[in-house]
C-alpha cells in the first residue's frame, strides 16, 4: 500500500548526524500514528438489536458476543447494543414489551448503563451479568451485578427512574424502527449496515470480511473463519428458516404484550 511504501522510504532514509536520526524517529512515530488513525477509520460497525427477557437474545449475548473481547476484535469493531427489540410505543407515553413489564424495566436499565458507561467493556460486562441471570431464571436479582462488578449503582438507578431513561428508550425505539430492511425478530445482528439474518452466529466472519484496515486480529486470518463467510440472502431463505427454527424472538409470537407506563417513577402496570 502507498502508506506502507512511503513509510518504508522515510524510515530507511539515512542522513549522517543526530538531527537526521531524530527525524527518522519522529517519522516512525508519525507512521504509527497514521496507522492507528487508519485502523480507527476502518472500524467495522456491529449492531445488536435485542430485548432483555428474550431467552435467545440472552443466549447470544452470553454465549457468543463475548468473543469480541476474547479475540481482541474490539480493536476493529464499533459495538452498539440497542435494548428495545419488539417493543411498541402506545398512547399516553406507555411502552408495550413483548415479555411483560419487567422487560420494559430492564430494557431501560440497560439503556441507562450504555449511556452512563460508554466504554463497551464496562457496559457490556453489566449487560452480560444481567442476561446471564435471565438465562438462569434469576432476572429479579439483576441489582447484584452492581456488586459483582464493583459498579456504583446511583447513576443508573437515577437514570432509569427518570425521564432521561424514557428518552434513551425512545431513542433506541426510533433507531430500531428506522432499520432498513426492518427487523423481523430479535436478536437482529447488523454488520456494517447489513443484517445477518439466520447467520448471526457467524458474525465474527462477517466482521473479518468487512475489515479493510491494517493489523487484523489473528482470528481473522484463521482458515475456519475465512471459509465460513457467505452472502446472506435477504429473501426466501429467511422465510423458510423462520418456520423451521426457533432460536429468535419473533414479532408474531403469541406472547401477550404488557404495558409499562414510563413516567418519572418508572411504574409498570399490566
Amino acid at each position: 500500500m502507498l502508506v506502507a511504501i512511503v513509510a518504508d522510504l522515510l524510515i530507511n532514509f539515512s542522513v549522517p548526524g543526530t538531527k537526521a536520526f531524530k527525524v527518522r524517529a519522529s517519522t516512525k512515530e508519525s507512521i504509527v500514528t497514521l496507522d492507528n488513525i487508519w485502523k480507527s477509520l476502518a472500524k467495522v460497525s456491529l449492531e445488536v438489536y435485542y430485548e432483555t427477557l428474550c431467552p435467545y437474545c440472552a443466549g447470544f449475548i452470553v454465549n457468543h458476543l463475548p468473543e469480541i473481547f476474547q479475540h481482541d476484535l474490539l480493536s476493529i469493531v464499533d459495538l452498539k447494543l440497542v435494548p428495545w427489540g419488539n417493543a411498541n410505543i402506545k398512547g399516553n407515553k406507555t411502552f408495550a414489551c413483548q415479555h411483560g413489564p419487567y422487560e420494559c424495566l430492564l430494557n431501560t436499565v440497560q439503556a441507562c448503563a450504555i449511556d452512563i458507561w460508554p466504554q463497551p467493556d464496562t457496559h457490556f460486562s453489566f449487560i452480560y451479568c444481567i442476561e446471564d441471570l435471565v438465562l438462569q431464571g434469576r432476572r429479579r436479582e439483576w441489582r447484584s451485578c452492581y456488586t459483582k462488578l464493583g459498579l456504583n449503582s446511583t447513576l443508573v438507578d437515577d437514570c432509569y427512574r427518570s425521564d432521561h431513561g424514557k428518552e434513551l428508550e425512545l431513542k433506541f425505539a426510533n433507531e430500531t424502527n428506522a432499520l432498513q430492511p426492518p427487523h423481523e425478530y430479535v436478536q437482529w445482528v447488523v454488520v456494517d449496515g447489513k443484517p445477518l439474518y439466520e447467520d448471526d452466529d457467524n458474525f465474527i466472519s462477517y466482521i473479518c470480511k468487512a475489515y479493510k484496515g491494517p493489523d487484523a486480529p489473528k482470528i481473522c486470518t484463521q482458515a475456519s473463519y475465512l471459509s465460513i463467510v457467505r452472502e446472506v440472502e435477504a429473501k426466501g431463505k429467511h422465510s423458510t428458516w423462520k418456520k423451521n427454527k426457533v432460536d429468535h424472538c419473533l414479532m408474531d409470537e403469541s406472547d401477550e404484550l404488557s404495558s409499562c407506563n414510563v413516567n418519572a417513577s418508572m411504574q409498570c402496570v399490566t
